[in-house]
């Protein structure tokens, strides 16, 4: 018996589709729904949410939100989420950078434009980790040898 997943911001349905199992950030640690998990209505916090579907597992950045979880289907109403494969890693850095940037004001900061900084550094981090982690590494480089003839790519 599948588990219907679905993934909703407040912009688009991010993911919809049948799982084994869902991963997720709460607010206390990992929690791991299975189908016919008790119903249940939890927080999340920032991020890496998984859901695994036969031997694939797709892999998203969560902003935060909620989860409720049903005997067959789990709802994510997210404040922010997005698939590995759509993050921009370049873009995911170059925020991470300006998160850094004004956590070196703290003096100047109120508690709140610092918790706002500490947050858009938590979730930079998370975007960079799930996009780093959920695509191949790239082809290991050919080596050639005195013959001339190329080797497959080294296992070091």
């Amino acid at each position: 018996m599948p588990l219907r997943l679905e993934i909703v911001t407040g912009e688009r349905m991010v993911f919809s589709d049948d799982v084994d199992m869902v991963i997720a950030p709460g607010i206390e640690g990992q929690l791991g729904i299975l189908p016919k998990h008790t119903p249940m209505l939890t927080a999340l916090t920032i991020g890496e949410l998984r859901a695994k579907k036969g031997d694939e597992e797709l892999s998203f950045a969560i902003g935060g939100g909620f989860m409720e979880v049903y005997k067959d289907r789990v709802i994510v109403l997210a404040d922010t989420a997005e698939r590995a494969e759509e993050i921009d890693i370049a873009r995911a850095e170059a925020a991470r950078q300006r998160a850094m940037e004004m956590l070196k004001e703290r003096a100047r900061l109120s508690r709140e434009e610092f918790a706002r900084a500490e947050a858009r550094l938590r979730k930079a981090i998370t975007r960079i980790k799930v996009a780093q982690r959920r695509r191949p590494a790239p082809p290991k480089p050919s080596v050639k040898i005195e013959t001339g003839e190329e080797e497959q790519p080294s296992n070091v």
